[in-house]
C-alpha cells in the first residue's frame, strides 16, 4: 500500500501529538539528569519516569529526590507517573534515555546500562515513534552500538519506521545558576525531520533555546570535549600547583594576579572526580584510540588530575613527620568526601583515593561529610562517615569546599587538633587565615 509524505509528516509529528496528550514521553534513567527534565517536561505533557531501582522510584512517587537535588514543591501538580516496570514504558512514543555511562576500573567505557536501555526500548518501540539519547558518549555510539540495538529489538527501521536523535545532559550538580531551562540544549536527528521534531519538543521546555547539531556524531562530540576542555584546563592548574609548590608560592595567589588580565581564565586546582569531568575524556580517547590514534596531551592531562589525590596525601604524610608524630600512631580526618561542594553524589570521587593513600601508611582515617550518605559511602567505597568529631587529630585535610566549611576559623581546627597540628587545605579555603596551626594548600 502506497504512504503519501503527508501521512509520513502525519505520523511523526510527535511534538504535536504530545502537545495534545494523545501520546506520552518516558524519561529513562531518573538520576541527576533524567529526573530534572521528566519533571520540567511534566509541566506541559503526560510523562513516565521509568527507573530500574524500585526503592528510588517509591522515593519519587513521595515526592523525595534520591539525588537530593529537587525540593519536594517541584514534584508537585505534574503529570507524571513513576514506575520501574518496563512494559508501563509502551504507552510511550518519545523516549528520552539519560542512564549512566561510566567507565571501568581500566578507565574503558562501560556501555552496559546504555544498551540495556536500548534493548529494553527496542521491544517496546512502534512506528512512529522517537528515542533520544542523552547519556554522555562516544562521537559513533548512537548510531553505531545503539541504533543496531533498537532496530533488532523491534524488527524496525530506523528513519523510515522511528527516529533518533542526541541531546547531550548539561546539568551541572549543586549549581542554581546554571539551570536546565536556562542553558542552550543542543539537539540533532538522524534526518531532518528528526532533528526539526526533537528540537521542537525540546523547546517546550528549555527557554534559553536549542541549537541544532549538524549530525548526531557532531552532537556526541561536542559533549565530550566541553569536559575533556575542563579536565585540561584544571590538569594545567594542578601542573602549575606541583611547581609553585616546590617555589613556595601559592598557587591561588599566582591566579589572583595573573587574573587582572581581560583574556586569563580562572581555574583552580584540585581533586577531578565525579561522572563528567573525570570520565569523559576516556569516552574520546577510547574511540580515538580505537582508530588509531593516541591521544597526548588529553591522556597527559587525565595522568595529572589522577595523581593529585597522591600527592596531597604526601604532603599530609610529611607534614605528620615535620610535627614530630609518629606515623603509625597519627591520626587524620578528612573533611569532604562528595566528588564536589554541597552536592551529595559520591560516585566517582577522588577523595577516596586520597583516604586509601593515607591508610596505605597505617595512619587512622576518620571521614566526614554533612551531605553524603553513610549508607551509600559504605556500599560503594566499603568506607565509614565518623558520627562524632574528636579532639585529637595530628591532620585535618579540607578535601571538599562545602558551605558548611567556609564559616569555619582556626579556632575551630585547633579545638579537633592536638597540639602541632596542621591543615591541609586543598581548595585554599582557609589561605591568610591560619597563623598558628601548620598549614599548606595546593
Amino acid at each position: 500500500m502506497h504512504t503519501s509524505s503527508s501521512e509520513i509528516a502525519l505520523k511523526f509529528n510527535i511534538c504535536e501529538q504530545l502537545t495534545a496528550k494523545k501520546t506520552k514521553l518516558a524519561v529513562i534513567g531518573l538520576g541527576y539528569v533524567g529526573l530534572p527534565i521528566a519533571l520540567e517536561f511534566a509541566k506541559n505533557i503526560s510523562v513516565i519516569g521509568f527507573d530500574i531501582n524500585e526503592e528510588r522510584v517509591q522515593m519519587m512517587r513521595e515526592g523525595i529526590d534520591p539525588s537530593k537535588e529537587i525540593t519536594a514543591a517541584e514534584f508537585e501538580q505534574k503529570d507524571i507517573y513513576f514506575t520501574a516496570t518496563e512494559n508501563e514504558l509502551a504507552e510511550a512514543k518519545f523516549f528520552v534515555i539519560a542512564v549512566p555511562t561510566p567507565v571501568n576500573r581500566f578507565k574503558v567505557p562501560d556501555l552496559t546500562p546504555l544498551l540495556k536501555a536500548s534493548e529494553m526500548i527496542g521491544k517496546l518501540l512502534k512506528p512512529g515513534d522517537f528515542v533520544v539519547y542523552e547519556s554522555t558518549v562516544y562521537p559513533g555510539c548512537t548510531e553505531d552500538d545503539c541504533v543496531p540495538i533498537l532496530e533488532k529489538e523491534s524488527g524496525l527501521k530506523m528513519g523510515t519506521d522511528f527516529k533518533v536523535g542526541y541531546s547531550p545532559e548539561r546539568i551541572n550538580p549543586g549549581d542554581k545558576v546554571h539551570t536546565l531551562t536556562n542553558v542552550i540544549k543542543v539537539v540533532s536527528g538522524n534526518d531532518e525531520t528528526a532533528l526539526q521534531e526533537v528540537a521542537s519538543v525540546y523547546e517546550m521546555v528549555i527557554d534559553a533555546g536549542v541549537f541544532r547539531a549538524n549530525s548526531i556524531k557532531v552532537a556526541e562530540a561536542a559533549k565530550v570535549i566541553e569536559n575533556t576542555q575542563r579536565d585540561l584546563n584544571i590538569a594545567l592548574m594542578n601542573e602549575l600547583a606541583l611547581i609553585f609548590d616546590r617555589m613556595g608560592i601559592n598557587t591561588l595567589d599566582v591566579v589572583e594576579a595573573a587574573g587582572t588580565k581581560w583574556n586569563f581564565m580562572k581555574f583552580f586546582p584540585g581533586l577531578v572526580g565525579g561522572h563528567c569531568i573525570g570520565v569523559d575524556p576516556y569516552y574520546l580517547t577510547y574511540k580515538s584510540t580505537e582508530l588509531g590514534y593516541k591521544p597526548e596531551v588529553i591522556l597527559s592531562g587525565r595522568r595529572i588530575n589522577d595523581d593529585i589525590s597522591s600527592y596531597v596525601a604526601k604532603k599530609a604524610i610529611q607534614m605528620i613527620i615535620r610535627n614530630g608524630k609518629n606515623i603509625s600512631k597519627a591520626k587524620v580526618l578528612v573533611m569532604g568526601m562528595t566528588f564536589k561542594e554541597n552536592v551529595s553524589d559520591i560516585r566517582n570521587s577522588k577523595v577516596i583515593d586520597l583516604v586509601r593513600e593515607l591508610e596505605s601508611f597505617s595512619l587512622q582515617v576518620h571521614i566526614t561529610d554533612p551531605h553524603a550518605s553513610p549508607i551509600e559511602v559504605k556500599e560503594i567505597y566499603d568506607a565509614e562517615l565518623v558520627h562524632e568529631i574528636d579532639d585529637d587529630y595530628d591532620c585535618v585535610v579540607v578535601a571538599v569546599q562545602h558551605k558548611e566549611y567556609m564559616v569555619l576559623d582556626e579556632t575551630y581546627f585547633k579545638s579537633i587538633s592536638t597540639e602541632r597540628g596542621g591543615i591541609i587545605d586543598i581548595k585554599s579555603t582557609y589561605i591568610n587565615k591560619i597563623n598558628d596551626l601548620d598549614y599548606w594548600a595546593l
